[in-house]
């Protein structure tokens, strides 16, 4: 029988009492900041002594923080040159329903079993966001399924996601100590877990079809909605000869499917077509008028050859287009505007602005936009600098000036060169984890890691003009890397006091000590070691998991006279599937603020699946690896 070793010292009981705590409070309190949490947790620890500062805050420099800070950016750059719009059209553009919009998902595991899930998210995320305003659908509805589809086919291959290479890495080390054990503690071929990891994508794809739509949550802000809605502007948008809709039907464009968007008439010339059919052709130099929220005009202005007609002096050029962004003017009962036409207003000369759009108290306005005669608390929708909001905010023609967030312009002249280095990043991420499992890799391979090879691709877009500076830094969400970070540190505080291995040794022990048949302990021993990685990883972090668990699980498995190759691989299975918290794997914390979702949604959703994989997992790899 395994000796559980020395009792629990002090700072092994406040580690495992402080990240107790901290999970009942992340779980239990629906409005908690997690990463303040774990940060104050992490804290508490390295105040107490329990682990040192470089243990505790080690995470913040740590790989894996720095790679998902990059992939922020790199996505960003993906988004302001509207790459990710052509990718949202091939993948979810066809999709009309919820249902079909996560059938499309199903897409995502034999992808992600060759890319890292984390860059793999960064990118289809904003997709998925997009397309979900486009339907009003909420986004809590698909992105906790496009975290777990990304997970689910992590670990069809040991290159889908870092968890795998982690275990890898230690088992080097164990093949090393242990060379008599060389042969059962090898590292994890390439396709040695598609075995296993190819069923549970399956099935957990089945669940998230059928059982997960019943208890995603389904959350929108209200507030926000009734506001665009109530806010409807009139713009004349002109085709130009360059427009990718040219020839299509309205239909095809896209321009029927746009949340709180009105197509009133069609300008051709002499000829005025409405009401606009579905199956009208879009040609060259077209006057299109709409009525819509102010959010869906933004989206109007970013299709590529489609620009506002009310004022010539609008931007054209992409390079320019980009510095300016979209602003809110309500004219006040003294401006020189009153009683003037747009077209006469004269309003690029008087404020460096062109005007988009017009909103009159509710009412939808029938004239043609360069027509309507301002009146006082009218809402001029501009295009402009930034500077216009600080310039203008105090100025005596307008009651309010704000400006309308997320409304700059895509540079589609970058979009091609954005897409292709970030398929560079992707290549270089996969050649990488390629090269962990050479013998001997060449030195070139080792030379740039992830991370370097994510911030070289970052420094390369802002150098291309994919993305600006402020772009690039707004892009990274702190919160997410300070939870990341935090939790590597708690899962640093239970591994150095000694509870982590305190824990696992207990569970064993008690396992060895039940009054079961020689045949069957094995399958129970191999149940324990699974469903202890499983907890662990949704109590802290997969790395520390797998770090903690791998050595843990060969020396359980030697002890017990048994193959140590089952229960390396349920270490690993287990640690790369998390689904029930948010803090167990990145994704899905990449996913919570976005999703607006809580930590008791991930229980409630993954929890069932969870159990469910680990019953296939446990059965699968006893029956493939043997005892």
């Amino acid at each position: 029988m395994l000796a559980t070793g020395e009792p629990l010292s002090l700072a092994g009981g406040l580690s495992i009492l402080t990240v107790t705590l901290v999970f009942v409070v992340v779980m239990t309190r629906r409005n908690a900041p997690v990463d303040l949490l774990v940060l104050a947790g992490v804290t508490l620890l390295a105040l107490a002594g329990v682990v040192s500062f470089a243990e505790a805050y080690a995470g913040f420099a740590s790989a894996p923080v720095l790679l998902i800070a990059a992939l922020f950016a790199a996505a960003a750059g993906l988004r302001t040159t509207g790459a990710l719009d052509w990718v949202g059209a091939r993948l979810l553009g066809n999709a009309k329903t919820e249902r079909e919009a996560l059938f499309r998902l199903l897409l995502v595991p034999p992808v992600s079993a060759f890319v890292l899930n984390t860059p793999l998210v960064a990118m289809l995320a904003p997709v998925v966001i997009d397309w979900c305003r486009s339907r009003g659908v909420s986004p809590s509805r698909l992105l906790i399924p496009l975290s777990y589809l990304t997970i689910l086919g992590g670990v069809i291959t040991v290159i889908g996601t870092s968890t795998l290479l982690v275990c890898n890495a230690q088992l080097t080390q164990l093949a090393q100590a242990m060379p008599e054990q060389a042969a059962d503690v090898r590292e994890i071929g390439l396709f040695e877990i598609t075995a296993v990891g190819l069923p549970l994508a399956a099935i957990g794809g089945a669940y998230l079809m059928l059982v997960a739509p019943r208890l995603l949550p389904d959350r929108r802000d209200l507030l926000s909605d009734f506001g665009d809605r109530r806010r409807e502007y009139l713009v004349e948008m002109m085709v130009q000869p360059s427009c990718p809709l040219i020839g299509k039907s309205i239909e095809e464009a896209g321009l029927r499917r746009l949340p709180g968007l009105f197509l009133v008439e069609i300008d051709r010339g002499d000829e005025v077509i409405t009401p606009v059919e579905p199956t009208d052709l879009i040609v060259s130099h077209d006057r299109m008028v709409f009525t819509g929220v102010v959010t869906t005009i933004a989206d109007l202005e970013r299709i590529p050859g489609l620009v506002p007609a009310a004022d010539l002096t609008y931007e054209f050029q992409p390079a320019a287009r980009t510095q300016r962004v979209l602003a809110e003017a309500v004219l006040s009962r003294t401006s020189p505007l009153i009683g003037r036409t747009v077209r006469e207003a004269n309003f690029r000369q008087r404020y460096n602005a062109a005007i988009v759009a017009v909103h009159r108290s509710g009412a939808r306005l029938s004239e043609k936009i360069g027509e309507i005669r301002l009146e006082a608390g009218d809402t001029l929708l501009v295009q402009t600098r930034s500077s216009f909001v600080d310039a203008h905010r105090n100025n005596r023609d307008f009651f309010l000036v704000s400006q309308v967030g997320n409304s700059s312009a895509r540079r589609h002249d970058r979009a091609l060169l954005a897409g292709g280095l970030f398929l560079v990043l992707i290549a270089w991420l996969v050649i990488t984890s390629l090269a962990k499992l050479l013998d001997e890799p060449p030195a070139w391979m080792m030379s740039a890691s992830g991370p370097v090879a994510a911030i070289a691709v970052v420094i390369a877009m802002v150098g291309a003009r994919c993305l600006t500076t402020s772009q690039a830094r707004n892009a990274i969400d702190l919160q997410v890397l300070i939870t990341i970070a935090g939790a590597m540190g708690l899962g640093a505080s239970l591994q150095a006091s000694g509870a982590a291995t305190w824990l696992a040794e207990g569970v064993v022990a008690g396992v060895q000590a039940l009054p079961i048949s020689p045949a069957t302990a094995p399958w129970v021993l191999l149940a324990a070691i699974y469903l202890l990685s499983m907890l662990m990883t949704e109590a802290i972090t997969n790395v520390a998991v797998a770090t903690i668990m791998i050595p843990l699980s060969v020396s359980v498995a030697v002890a017990g006279q048994l193959s140590p190759r089952p229960f390396i691989i349920a270490v690993a299975i287990a640690a790369s599937l998390s689904f029930a918290t948010p803090i167990g794997y990145q994704t899905n914390l990449m996913v919570m603020g976005p999703g607006g979702y809580q930590p008791r949604d991930y229980l409630r959703v993954g929890g069932p699946m969870t159990l469910i994989l680990a019953t296939v997992a446990i059965t699968l790899i006893g029956m493939i690896w043997g005892f």
